[in-house]
């Protein structure tokens, strides 16, 4: 139970800091308040710091279900915590994205409605295709997760790991953020697209399908002992692999 309420606490706050950042002050919002997609990418980061420290002892601070499953194929997490996890982890991102909803909703001057969501094509963002979003999902995903594995692996040492992990997601959002708004987590993804609809929901199926192979293969890298000689085995223990 105190894994499920870690998982729930910091997918919630990941949900909403950043994409909290994105729709309150990323680059649609005009005015001298704007932080631009550096202040977007550093507010998921940080979210991301701030988590692994709070609550990474607990449940290993995933917050993301593709990290999850990176986890259980690489050997850190069984089944069970998985199920456990990814339930968690959805409904984290549900209640953080109706909580900016409600903040949201109570903007004087009106609101267009936007969540902070994944997407691509014709007016989105940079408007980059279907192929270059999958593309760069699968890719971002697999580097965020052999970081993951990296950086807590048993014989790596553990003290900066939420800082590296946390870094990383701002460097793929720098580079993401055009391309497709940066998800490299289901959960992420899901919690807006539910309060945006239309487009973003009939788009959701790459953000679940890109993270989760690219997450996968990582898993399979490790497990394979293609890097640090073989699978971190921790036999259901709360994985140190945080997200």
């Amino acid at each position: 139970m105190q894994k499920a309420i870690a998982e729930f606490i910091g997918t919630f706050t990941l949900v909403l800091f950043g994409c909290g950042a994105a729709v309150i002050a990323g680059p649609t919002i005009a005015g001298a308040g704007t932080v631009g997609v550096l202040g977007i990418a550093f507010s998921f980061g940080l979210a991301i710091v701030a988590m692994a420290y709070a609550i990474g002892p607990i449940s290993g601070c995933h917050v993301n279900p593709a990290v999850s499953l990176g986890a259980l194929i690489a050997g850190r997490i069984n089944v069970g915590d998985f199920i456990t996890y990814v339930i968690a982890q959805v409904a984290g991102a549900i209640v953080g994205a109706l909580v900016l909803f409600i903040i949201m909703k109570g903007k004087a001057s009106g609101w267009e409605g936007g969540m902070g969501t994944n997407g691509w094509g014709p007016g989105y963002l940079g408007e980059y295709n279907l192929t270059s979003a999958f593309i760069f999902e699968v890719v971002a995903t697999f580097i965020f997760l052999v970081v993951i594995l990296g950086v807590t692996h048993r014989l790596v040492p553990h003290h900066f790991a939420g800082l590296a992990i946390g870094l990383t997601l701002v460097m793929i959002h720098i580079v993401g953020i055009n391309v497709t708004g940066v998800s490299v987590n289901p959960a992420r993804s899901l919690g807006p697209a539910l309060f945006a609809g239309g487009t973003a929901l009939s788009q959701l199926w790459l953000f679940i399908l890109a993270p989760f192979l690219g997450a996968a293969l990582a898993g399979l890298v490790y497990r394979a002992g293609i890097l640090y000689g073989g699978a971190d085995q921790e036999n259901g223990t709360p994985a140190r692999a945080r997200s």
